[in-house]
């Protein structure tokens, strides 16, 4: 029941990481990184948009403070995606250390998306739909690799595909609830963030932003 919930639930993501995953690997291959490369990324890295700056990060020869800074700036909005999980997986028990190193927006946005129907153990729910995410998405990365060897093309604006999805993830949240209060808020203050300290510096700065407006507005959210 747990895994068959998880499954219907993830079949979204499914679609997206498979071919996500598979312009990453695609775009891997075309840098002369073969089909390990592309598997072993996809099973310890597991952070989608980095892997395709990654990509570049290998290829340009960028030195390990300047990986390790690229790293923060793409992924510091998991720091305030863990945080807002905590109570959520507090009783997660042995599951909790792959349910925190496999949080991704795509995860989270199941994860947090209504309560688990009568049945259905919340906590092996939540383990389900993160494995079988990285699991399409490791499979995704693996066949684009295999493709890329066996095929050649132009590979130019593949990258755009990560940016796809997040449209789309948050088109559904949008549709999916009839609170926007939070999702106004996201794109309000990463508008005003961009403006004022363009596109090499937002990112930070609107976390920092969209965390201290949801703090502030966290009632009102509730109430909606």
């Amino acid at each position: 029941m747990n895994i068959r919930y998880a499954f219907k639930r993830s079949l979204p993501v499914m679609a997206g990481y498979l071919v996500l995953g598979m312009g990453f690997g695609i775009l891997l291959e075309a840098k002369g990184y073969g089909v390990w490369w592309a598997f072993c990324m996809s099973l310890f890295i597991y952070a989608g948009s980095m892997q395709y700056v990654a990509v570049d990060l290998l290829t340009g020869g960028a030195s390990l403070l300047s990986t390790a800074l690229m790293t923060l700036m793409v992924n510091a909005r998991h720091l305030f995606y863990g945080i807002s999980m905590i109570d959520r997986y507090k009783e997660a028990g042995a599951k909790k250390p792959y349910l925190v190193f496999a949080l991704t927006d795509e995860t989270y946005s199941l994860v947090c998306s209504g309560d688990v129907p009568e049945g259905v153990d919340k906590n092996w729910y939540f383990f389900f739909v993160s494995l079988l995410n990285q699991s399409y998405w490791i499979a995704g990365s693996v066949a684009g690799s295999l493709i890329g060897s066996l095929l050649t093309f132009n590979t130019t604006g593949i990258e755009f595909s990560m940016t796809a999805l997040f449209i789309v993830v948050f088109i559904e949240q949008w549709k999916s609830t009839s609170n926007h209060l939070s999702a106004l808020i996201g794109v309000g203050a990463s508008l005003a963030c961009l403006l004022i300290f363009g596109t090499e510096g937002f990112l930070i700065p609107s976390m920092l932003a969209i965390t201290i407006a949801l703090t502030v507005f966290r009632g009102s959210v509730k109430k909606r």
